[in-house]
């Protein structure tokens, strides 16, 4: 009996406890649906403690990309070859113009590039070196470019494909007896 009465009053135990934590997820739920409605309905945007402000820069103080082209397509090469391609481009902005970093979509792809500022109407160059050693079929690597530009951000792209080399015309994998 003792028992019996020991686990119903448990039982409601669980159950008061229970309802009450249901009562409080649903205030919290109200609250934060409040805040959200009142946020939702102000015309004050609020920014994040963490927050850098940021200030549009002045285009007078910006250098400009000009690029003859944007892509280039090196057709079908054999497994192995090396291409090369230099992508020139004109300052077409108001103050000298920096690249701060090109970085290569993979290790098969190295660049070269103007490391002075190029003065406004003045030309600079970008050079991709493609190896296509371990490479097979449709390629298009890319380099990524940081400048004092907006965007900030330009790409340019090489494309192709290269031509597998044959099973058979490869080198012997050992020693060769005699």
């Amino acid at each position: 009996m003792k028992i019996k009465l020991l686990s119903a009053f448990a039982l409601a135990l669980v159950l008061a406890s229970s309802c009450t934590q249901k009562d409080d997820n649903a205030a919290k739920i109200q609250a934060l649906e409040d805040k959200i409605a009142q946020l939702e309905s102000s015309n004050t945007a609020v920014t994040p403690v963490n927050a850098q402000s940021a200030t549009p820069a002045d285009p007078s103080s910006l250098g400009g990309f000009e690029f003859a082209e944007m892509e280039y397509d090196f057709g079908t090469i054999n497994e192995g070859q090396v291409v090369e391609h230099v992508f020139n481009f004109t300052n077409n902005g108001q103050s000298p113009l920096v690249i701060s970093n090109i970085t290569a979509s993979c290790g098969c792809t190295s660049p070269e590039w103007t490391k002075t500022p190029v003065n406004p109407g003045e030309k600079g160059m970008v050079k991709v070196v493609f190896n296509s050693t371990a490479k097979s079929g449709a390629q298009a690597p890319t380099v990524t470019i940081q400048a004092n530009t907006n965007p900030t951000v330009t790409r340019l792209r090489m494309k192709g494909s290269v031509t597998p080399k044959l099973a058979g015309a490869a080198a012997p994998a050992g020693p060769l007896k005699k």
